[in-house]
């Protein structure tokens, strides 16, 4: 299997709204954006599979070495391989890629946020550089374009954290501010014995209210210069934000379930913003 092969069965597989915004690219652009998402699932994949922190740590340090020396012109791992004859041509940097990793071994190292601006630089690191990167390969031309990747990048991370809630319970997690659940009476061994009520369901309504507060202020920086060039992102903004939405309808269900999007309605919101324009 070639390195390009590698990758591109390591975004597939996912299934993620990622993958379907990169169908619509131009090739080199497609290989890159590949290349990178493979990347990022790889060392989060060491968090989430490894189930003994300190071996995941190694995992983790033995990434950041290989970034190092890919960087260095010695890539070693298939993903980095695939992803290093397109770094010059999109300007991805050595300290986004190490920033990603050290978005992971925060997982690795704390369970809890006390506010959500502690929550915040965890986003920033995991979601917020992932959408730096994303749109420079997507073709951005305008210097403000990264705010707007920053702060959609920041929505699709509340998104996910919405969303898992559940699943992160259940490995010993709350990515819910400590401060938010104390706001709403919820206490951290309900949400982690997965009860649901009445409090936490408000609890979750002020988190989605937040978090598309953060996709109108990403939609209103976008600059209408890098509008067309972006269209992947504001594809997977379509997808995330209808799953926000299934969410909210279903009364945050997301204890004891992952609500998710068929593949064919993924599709299907993906092509309308490519051809429609509509988000």
């Amino acid at each position: 299997m070639t390195p390009e092969q590698y990758v591109q069965q390591k975004a597939a597989a996912s299934g993620s709204s990622f993958y379907y915004a990169f169908l619509f690219l131009p090739k080199q652009r497609r290989a890159a954006i590949t290349a990178f998402y493979a990347f990022c699932r790889e060392v989060d994949d060491v968090v989430d599979e490894v189930a003994d922190p300190a071996v995941a740590r190694t995992k983790l340090g033995w990434w950041q070495a290989e970034v190092a020396k890919s960087f260095a012109g010695q890539p070693t791992h298939p993903v980095m391989a695939a992803l290093m004859p397109l770094v010059p041509e999109f300007g991805i940097e050595q300290r986004q890629l190490q920033a990603i990793i050290e978005g992971c071994q925060m997982d690795l190292e704390q369970t809890r946020y006390l506010d959500f601006p502690g929550l915040q630089r965890y986003c920033h690191l995991v979601a917020g550089v992932v959408g730096e990167v994303s749109a420079s390969i997507f073709g951005q031309t305008d210097p403000a374009t990264t705010r707007y990747a920053h702060t959609l990048g920041l929505a699709f991370q509340l998104t996910n954290i919405i969303r898992d809630v559940g699943e992160d319970a259940m490995r010993g997690r709350i990515y819910l501010p400590i401060d938010d659940l104390q706001r709403f009476d919820v206490k951290a061994h309900e949400i982690l014995n997965r009860v649901h009520s009445d409090r936490f369901v408000a609890l979750m309504r002020f988190q989605a209210q937040r978090a598309h507060g953060y996709y109108d202020e990403a939609m209103a920086a976008l600059p209408p210069a890098d509008r067309r060039a972006q269209k992947p992102g504001l594809m997977m903004a379509s997808i995330y934000r209808t799953l926000l939405r299934e969410i909210e309808s279903d009364d945050f269900a997301v204890l004891h379930q992952r609500v998710s999007l068929t593949p064919l309605r993924k599709f299907w919101l993906a092509w309308k913003v490519q051809a429609l324009g509509m988000t």
